[in-house]
């Protein structure tokens, strides 16, 4: 097998070995998703590195900032940019925030590297999100027609494509009341993929998404629910399952939660009142 080399960011190419279905084998050029560190400075302070799949770092740096809290506006950041430094390898970025912002560099500085598979690990306590972020408006009046959302898992797809090329990719998708896909983006970590998301949204001074959707090609966890928060979002989608911990926390914050949405069918975890069902809920 030969080393994969990048040609396309976020995909690389190599040699392989397959096997067929007769027992016998080829060499074939495969695609595979890339990963790479990424480093966030805040001035000289380095506060995460995160596994990330390159490209629209701009935006996956912007989420980060808006999910932790250390942002609240588009006027809160003066400037995202990567490193010029040769070493740097286009995978540090620098942050410059706007003069009078105020932030902890010892607070921020708590979340160490961050794998593909988890955008919460090594972070004090829940406790510390439930208070950055307060739950939505019970009163607000947001109303999604299932038709809308059954369409949603199939323009999700047809709109992946770096998953159609390498299969290892996850996608991050806000929509708005209308079934319209607004920002797809693509990561190999879930919550990178939605940073890079919501970071498109936060950039483009469009927040908070008060009247829009979050979808997830994979499993909802409670990062994926707490960033859909952190943008305003108040109904949560994804095409697998969800955690407890994302049922509880959307609950708590009045968010709605879709998951396993495989149309015709999907089932709803917190607050269906969003959704223009078809037929009468049973009680439960």
């Amino acid at each position: 097998m030969s080393a994969p080399k990048t040609e396309v960011p976020g995909i690389a190419a190599g040699s392989v070995v397959r096997r067929k279905a007769d027992g016998s084998c080829e060499c074939i050029t495969d695609e595979v998703t890339v990963e790479e560190p990424l480093e966030i400075r805040i001035g000289k302070d380095s506060i995460a590195v995160t596994m990330r799949t390159p490209g629209d770092d701009t935006d996956l740096t912007a989420g980060f900032l808006l999910s932790e809290g250390i942002v609240r506006q588009q006027a809160d950041v003066h400037e995202i940019a990567h490193s010029t430094l040769p070493a740097s390898l286009g995978n540090v970025v620098n942050v410059t925030l706007s003069p009078g912002v105020q932030w902890s560099a010892a607070s921020a500085r708590r979340f160490g590297t961050i794998s593909t598979s988890c955008g919460l690990c090594g972070k004090a306590s829940i406790d510390f999100i439930r208070q950055q972020f307060p739950a939505l408006d019970k009163t607000a009046s947001v109303r999604l027609a299932v038709a809308r959302l059954l369409q949603m898992p199939d323009q999700l797809r047809r709109a992946q494509g770096n998953f159609a090329r390498t299969g290892g990719i996850h996608a991050a998708a806000i929509f708005d009341l209308d079934g319209l896909l607004l920002i797809l983006r693509e990561d190999i970590g879930r919550h990178n993929a939605v940073d890079k998301a919501i970071g498109r949204a936060f950039l483009d001074a469009r927040l908070p998404l008060q009247s829009h959707v979050l979808l997830v090609s994979g499993r909802c966890s409670l990062e994926i629910v707490q960033k859909a928060l952190a943008a305003g979002i108040p109904i949560v989608a994804s095409v697998s399952a969800p955690s407890t911990l994302a049922v509880n926390f959307a609950r708590e914050s009045r968010q709605t939660l879709v998951s396993f949405l495989r149309p015709p069918t999907f089932n709803v975890y917190a607050h269906i009142e969003r959704l223009a069902l078809d037929a009468e809920v049973p009680e439960s």
